[in-house]
């Protein structure tokens, strides 16, 4: 038997840390609407200089490098601007940072896949675990210039790296590509240039506890009223006192607006983000607050009302109910979702499919929902996977790591625990042990089924592996294995049943079971016999 590799252990899912809520911002005037672009255009200048001066500084810039920044900034606009230009900036470098990093271990794995395949001869076959040789001579060349591109990439990157120096596009870099084929787009030079400035503009403010509704740049009261300090150079605009523009809107946050109106009424630190969306033509402000973080559950307290377990899939969810032994409950059920169209689509969908996942682990009684801890970063890579170009889009098009981020925040409102699992061999085992037991004239089993009852059992802590039932009319063992099972913790629960001494419900001759111990001392037709079955305290089924 091939060697399996370490399965991780469950643990459960830290909860949100932070929340949002967004509110449109309706009704403005004209004159509203041109205060807020001048503001956000103006605002958006400093940030891409600062962001250019921060990229520049790269590895050398420190404490001191940051207030010299800053008191640049403060000049044009005010204090509290600037810092929450600099912490912006700062955050989108060390993002850069991280994006980087994550390019380099892609073209390190693409460069060791074709660097394997390149050695092997042409035509040879794979296995199981890293694939053959190309297919033909024509293949092996254009695959070793392909190497020496990757290598030089690789290179390029690992240098800029070492400088740290990253390459950063306020705005977006796809929506700088779509300038050039605005005809794939559709879009005009004048709705282009539009989105273009939209998305560079700069209207954000930090909170601050202690101040009045805990902001003092964007400021929200309970009422609704939204008032901006104006930075320096566009006071004139003001039309209230100390330099500020108050909205003829008013805003009201449906969405845990109960949470927010406690937070600034206690003046607790509030951040607020005013941006335009070209598409629809609407203004929006989203209010965001963190967090303390609370510790999770214990695990044992998460496994003790039983485990929903759900296999994550390219269009839908595969969900089953187990109960604390392991046994599936009920009929399996599947949440769909639809991931094409837009970003704002695909989230909808998500979120819907999430939600209704929610509601019937809540009709269920569980209260822990056990999902695989998926991560296809390593997975995309071309040079893996070579014409199986399907299937690379479609772990491609798979959002697994918000989705376990929205997963784990919409849950932890509805009072669910998550508890994380290693993927290893659930599809594979699932089906092999859970897909045809469980079928019937009245229930149809599916791969995706059968790997959420996998799941599940793994985040309750038994093993995926099942038992059929003791044989119903004779001691062979033409039914199968018996289901005389001991706990997951229990030593030596998978070898061969001891002898117990005592009475009998039968009489048994001395020494017809000398050999039960030697699984191939019997020569019967089937499986080797286990000796004389008897029903003790041990539990039936995990």
């Amino acid at each position: 038997m091939a060697d399996l590799r370490a399965i991780e252990a469950p643990f459960v899912a830290l909860g949100p840390s932070g929340v949002a809520v967004r509110c449109r911002l309706k009704q403005l005037t004209a004159e509203d609407e041109k205060a807020l672009r001048l503001v956000g255009a103006h605002l958006g200048s400093l940030a891409s200089r600062d962001l250019a001066v921060r990229c520049r500084d790269g590895l050398e810039h420190g404490t001191d490098a940051w207030a010299a920044r800053k008191r640049d900034l403060t000049e044009q606009s005010s204090s509290r601007w600037a810092g929450s230009i600099t912490k912006a900036t700062h955050d989108q470098w060390a993002l850069a940072r991280r994006c980087q990093f994550a390019h380099i271990q892609s073209l390190e794995a693409g460069v060791r896949m074709l660097m394997h395949r390149l050695s092997l001869p042409v035509g040879e076959k794979g296995t199981k675990k890293a694939p053959g040789g190309y297919r033909c001579r024509q293949e092996w060349f254009a695959k070793s210039r392909r190497l020496h591109l990757l290598s030089d990439r690789l290179a390029t990157a690992r240098a800029d790296r070492e400088a740290g120096r990253v390459h950063v596009v306020r705005g977006g870099r796809r929506l700088l590509n779509t300038r050039h084929n605005l005809d794939a787009a559709g879009l005009t030079e004048a709705e282009w240039r539009l989105r273009w400035e939209a998305e560079r503009w700069f209207i954000a403010a930090d909170g601050e506890s202690g101040k009045r509704f805990g902001n003092e740049t964007i400021r929200v009261s309970p009422d609704g009223e939204v008032s901006i300090k104006l930075p320096a150079p566009l006071a004139p605009l003001a039309n209230a006192r100390n330099g500020r523009y108050v909205l003829a809107t008013r805003v009201q946050f449906k969405h845990r607006g109960a949470e927010w109106a406690d937070r600034i009424a206690a003046d607790r630190a509030t951040a607020y983000r005013i941006h335009y969306d070209t598409g629809r033509d609407r203004w929006y402000v989203t209010a965001s607050w963190q967090r303390p973080v609370v510790k999770p559950i214990p695990l044992a307290t998460a496994r003790a009302h039983g485990m929903a377990g759900v296999d994550t899939n390219a269009d839908h969810f595969a969900a089953y109910e187990l109960d604390t032994c392991g046994n599936p409950v009920g009929d399996p059920h599947c949440f769909f979702f639809d991931l094409t169209g837009t970003a704002d689509h695909r989230d909808a969908q998500v979120r819907h499919a999430i939600t209704r996942l929610l509601h019937w682990a809540q009709r269920c009684g569980v209260a822990t929902i056990g999902m695989e801890n998926l991560d296809f970063q390593a997975e995309k890579t071309r040079e893996k996977h070579g014409r199986k170009k399907r299937f690379r889009q479609l772990i491609s098009g798979m959002p697994t790591g918000k989705l376990k981020a929205r997963l784990v925040s919409m849950a932890a409102e509805q009072g669910l625990a998550i508890v994380v699992v290693d993927p290893a061999y659930t599809s594979k085992w699932g089906a092999q042990h859970w897909q045809k037991p469980l079928a019937s004239a009245k229930r149809s089993m599916t791969r995706h089924d059968a790997a959420s009852i996998a799941i599940g059992r793994r985040a309750l802590g038994h093993p995926i592996r099942r038992r059929t039932a003791p044989p119903h009319d004779d001691q062979s063992d033409r039914r199968g294995h018996r289901t005389v099972q001991a706990p997951s913790g229990t030593r030596g629960r998978e070898e061969t049943r001891p002898r117990i001494p005592g009475p009998r419900t039968r009489s048994v001759r001395a020494g017809c079971d000398a050999n039960a111990g030697d699984q191939n001392a019997q020569h019967r037709s089937g499986r080797s016999a286990e000796g004389f079955w008897q029903q003790d305290t041990l539990p039936l089924s995990l």
